[in-house]
């Protein structure tokens, strides 16, 4: 709406005002020395000891700040945005600026605070008892339409909680029936982000507590795909599940997100082969969050799903916008791997994201030692050259 554009737009205004107001108290800092363009040492024919430095400076940096680590770490901030986790001291800066900052946490947490748990609780309340309601019919094209309207209207009162803006490009490749829907993974909202634009089959394992409820509530009415436990370790069993629902053209698309984890969404990092080995149509979807006025991204080594939820119910917005880019399919002599590269570039280049290679498996476990050889490969090159390494792999 035009309204809702403009509010958009004197918001974006007074953070960049309160981000010139900032940076007014502060010092300037002095400009550091240029580096060469590829950052390698010029040097002579010569060896000389200085040469080691440009590794020893690479590996500090590294273990600073690698291209992994700052992935599983809230963006940073081009302005500030009114949000006291942004910068802790920020508000102290000047007097009307921290009078500004008061007033924006009695409107988030005062007024849309509750308003955005009561819309919040109607959402899962009426998800729960619309769908074992809609469980009780036979199963027919009724039972399916109206299974998708209590879907779709409950996740849209559910996204209102969150003040969620919502902007969905390319809608003629929305994913269809019997298809994958692969995205990359930033946020467990980002479920809600999508089925405010179609119904989808989610998979995962079987939960208990409240999330046990809503699962075995939905699935009355829809087709999920729920894992126990021990079957989520049985490969073979969860490829077979899958292949029979995607065998069916009446059931709906599944929804997959083949990262694994949560990523700021910044980049997009490895996409786990699973999802590409079963067959069928993959439509890829590229979902890119707006951080300015609330960062959608879950650290779930910092924060629980209750302190995370606070975090979004307390922000200004989720702006976000979602692009449904042409179904792709396995080419001839393709294998899984690449064919998982392969869309994730295309959602990457999509949503303006960093395309890397690394596994975010890497948040919890520990380097693979095939990461360490090519790193070793690729710095051997640098110091010996290439002719070294051609020989060293030639035959014996």
């Amino acid at each position: 709406p035009l309204q809702f554009k403009r509010s958009l737009n004197i918001g974006s205004t007074v953070l960049k005002w309160a981000t010139l107001r900032i940076q007014r108290g502060q010092k300037e800092q002095a400009a550091l020395p240029s580096q060469s363009a590829n950052g390698i040492i010029e040097k002579d024919d010569d060896f000389t000891l200085c040469d080691a430095f440009y590794f020893c400076k690479k590996g500090i940096e590294n273990i600073v700040e690698d291209q992994v680590t700052q992935r599983f770490t809230s963006e940073e901030l081009a302005s500030w945005n009114l949000l006291t986790r942004t910068n802790n001291n920020f508000c102290y800066i000047s007097l009307r600026l921290t009078i500004i900052w008061g007033l924006g946490v009695f409107i988030r947490y005062c007024i849309l605070l509750p308003l955005r748990i009561t819309l919040a609780v109607i959402g899962l309340s009426w998800l729960v008892i619309g769908t074992i309601l809609v469980g009780l019919l036979p199963s027919s094209n009724v039972k399916n339409w109206l299974s998708d309207l209590v879907h779709i209207t409950c996740y849209r009162i559910c996204a209102r909680g969150l003040s969620a803006t919502i902007r969905y490009h390319n809608k003629e490749n929305r994913p269809k029936k019997g298809g994958i829907c692969v995205a990359n993974h930033t946020s467990p909202i980002d479920i809600v982000i999508l089925a405010n634009d179609g119904c989808y089959a989610m998979v995962g394992q079987v939960h208990g507590g409240l999330m046990g409820v809503l699962q075995r509530s939905i699935v009355r009415s829809c087709p999920h795909v729920w894992f126990e436990r021990s079957e989520m370790k049985d490969r073979h069993a969860v490829a077979k599940r899958l292949k029979d629902h995607i065998a069916d053209k009446t059931k709906l698309p599944i929804l997959i997100f083949p990262e694994g984890t949560c990523i700021n969404n910044t980049s997009v990092m490895m996409f786990k082969k699973g999802s590409f080995e079963i067959g069928g149509t993959i439509y890829p979807v590229a979902i890119k969050y707006d951080p300015q006025f609330g960062d959608a991204f879950w650290n779930s080594a910092k924060y629980n799903m209750v302190s995370y939820l606070l975090r979004m119910m307390t922000s200004w917005a989720i702006v976000c916008n979602v692009w449904y880019l042409p179904p792709m399919t396995r080419q001839d002599g393709e294998d899984a791997v690449q064919f998982a590269n392969r869309v994730k570039s295309a959602i990457a280049h999509q949503g303006g994201l960093v395309d890397l290679s690394w596994d975010g498996g890497l948040k919890r476990e520990k380097v693979k030692e095939s990461l360490k050889e090519e790193q070793q490969k690729m710095y051997s090159s640098m110091i010996i050259g290439s002719d070294f390494n051609e020989a060293s792999v030639g035959p014996a």
